[in-house]
């Protein structure tokens, strides 16, 4: 099951709602450490196309957000046929950068699984720009006021 919506709670902008699949699993029955930075990244990629964003038409434009430097703290494992919930919430940082704040929660009690930061980078031919006005205007009208 997928879920998503732009939140309304004071410290995240949207979330997205998925479940654990069996081949995710390790021999110790948890997810494996890596598949949680896929859970982000499709996270991150639902969040721009729900605001109006896209991907491949950037691309098309001559400009890519690339993942610079990604930080993730485990707390607590997920299970097989676990549900939980990844929240967002974006920022920018100078003139080329997004931090991407993305935290999961196990469903239905709200635990804590993991803490996420994920820095992006605007580039153009292997060289970091400003991105395009409307991608900074996309991502600040669904920015919370801190």
């Amino acid at each position: 099951m997928k879920n998503y919506s732009i939140m309304q709670q004071p410290d995240y902008q949207f979330e997205l709602e998925l479940s654990v699949r069996d081949y995710e699993l390790d021999l110790q029955g948890v997810v494996n450490n890596a598949v949680y930075q896929n859970y982000l990244e499709h996270t991150r990629h639902e969040f721009l196309h729900h605001i109006g964003l896209d991907f491949g038409e950037l691309h098309d434009q001559g400009t890519d957000a690339v993942v610079h430097k990604i930080e993730m703290e485990f707390k607590r494992p997920l299970l097989a046929n676990n549900r939980f919930v990844v929240r967002l919430r974006a920022e920018q940082q100078g003139h080329v950068r997004y931090i991407f704040h993305q935290d999961i929660y196990r469903l239905p009690d709200n635990e804590l699984v993991l803490k996420g930061k994920v820095t992006a980078v605007f580039m153009n031919n292997g060289r970091p720009i400003r991105p395009p006005d409307d991608v900074v205007e996309a991502i600040k009208k669904n920015t919370i006021a801190r």
